[in-house]
């Protein structure tokens, strides 16, 4: 079958949604299938490769480094009726993927959404809290659209459906485990850290941004250095508030942005992850640590809702208080962290992403095969 998959992020950016695209996209490929992928032209694109479509993008404000799709009805439609895709999935609700989303309707193709971030909650931390409820409501007018919105947990599932959004189906994520593996300690890198012997690694992966609550992690690992002076922070990842903390914080190690093996020793190399987010849709980098063997401390939703078993795989809380209080036992506490981080590593492997691809292409077969039947009943 031929699949299109619409996308305003794409590696070589570096985020969850542009990762979790591409795996999407991959596990297509290597099941048979035909599939195009339709995203923003990036900086050092050429032509593209020849199942690309490159659209004209912008920059996106207070985001250096991640772009936006420009609505492109005309390409797209010239684009599908020339090759028509089976199903199409859009990844995305910025400009492009409305267009996508009407261009499809319009030709009768059949679509799945995918809500890979709830906007609404980041608006809070950029002082638009007021904006909150308009930015639910343009989310589920977009999605409504499409026969189907994919969502990775059941508690996101949930809430849409209660509000008032209609087709939300649960679409699981998964972990490469032969990727984040604790085996993937690296000695030489954590003396790169200034770390030796007994020394301690907290680690924090993905953007440096304000939608992050990095003042909690922050806060958390002042109150482990009283009890270990030499622990140290490192930073995986960038954003806007790189700069500002590394002058506010000369003493934490920044790495910028890591990927594949790199990001697997990273992650494998530390002692404690402090991920204290609480606006991720899911965070896949609480299965990349816990994957990694690496003992996690997290808000409790999202992936740690879904997957971490509090008091057995790592801890999930749901206030500051806790959280700080749970670094603080974890840094003191070898034995907890062994045990943590090894029943988190164990349970990762029961994840297969495999089995999430098989998902994904029977959902939009089953909106094809739909499609198919009602045309012929039309007939």
């Amino acid at each position: 079958m031929r699949f299109a998959i619409v996308t305003e992020t794409y590696p070589p950016e570096v985020n969850g949604v542009a990762l979790t695209v591409q795996g999407l996209e991959h596990g297509l490929r290597n099941r048979g299938h035909d599939v195009d992928v339709v995203r923003p032209r990036q900086q050092q694109d050429g032509t593209g490769a020849a199942h690309e479509l490159l659209v004209r993008g912008a920059g996106l404000p207070r985001y250096p480094g991640l772009r936006f799709g420009l609505p492109a009805p005309l390409l797209l439609a010239r684009q599908w009726q020339q090759q028509r895709p089976d199903a199409i999935y859009v990844a995305t609700e910025g400009p492009l993927g409305w267009s996508a989303m009407r261009t499809a309707r319009r030709l009768g193709i059949p679509v799945a959404s995918g809500l890979h971030t709830r906007f609404d909650e980041y608006l809070p931390d950029y002082g638009a809290a007021w904006l909150q409820g308009t930015a639910l409501r343009w989310m589920r007018r977009f999605h409504n659209q499409a026969e189907a919105t994919l969502v990775p947990t059941r508690e996101l599932q949930q809430f849409l459906l209660d509000n008032g959004f209609s087709r939300a189906r649960l679409l699981a994520r998964a972990v490469d485990g032969s990727q984040f593996d604790p085996n993937k300690r690296d000695a030489a890198l954590r003396a790169d850290w200034g770390i030796e012997g007994e020394g301690f690694a907290v680690i924090h992966v993905g953007r440096i941004a304000a939608e992050k609550n990095l003042g909690l992690a922050i806060k958390a690992f002042r109150r482990i250095q009283q009890h270990r002076p030499k622990a140290r922070f490192v930073w995986v990842g960038d954003g806007p508030m790189r700069a500002k903390l590394a002058e506010q914080n000369p003493d934490f190690i920044f790495c910028g942005v890591q990927r594949g093996e790199a990001l697997a020793r990273h992650f494998a190399s530390a002692d404690l992850f402090l991920f204290a987010s609480r606006s991720e849709t899911f965070g896949n980098v609480t299965l990349e640590a816990m994957a990694s063997g690496v003992a996690t401390v997290a808000f409790n939703y999202g992936a740690a809702r879904e997957h971490l078993r509090s008091g057995h795989s790592g801890v999930a809380v749901d206030t500051d208080e806790n959280f700080i209080a749970a670094a603080v036992q974890l840094a003191n506490d070898e034995e907890m962290r062994t045990t943590l981080g090894a029943n988190a590593s164990r349970a990762m492997q029961r994840l297969h992403p495999e089995q999430v691809v098989a998902e994904f292409e029977a959902l939009l077969s089953e909106l094809a095969s739909r499609r198919r039947c009602h045309a012929i009943a039309a007939a």
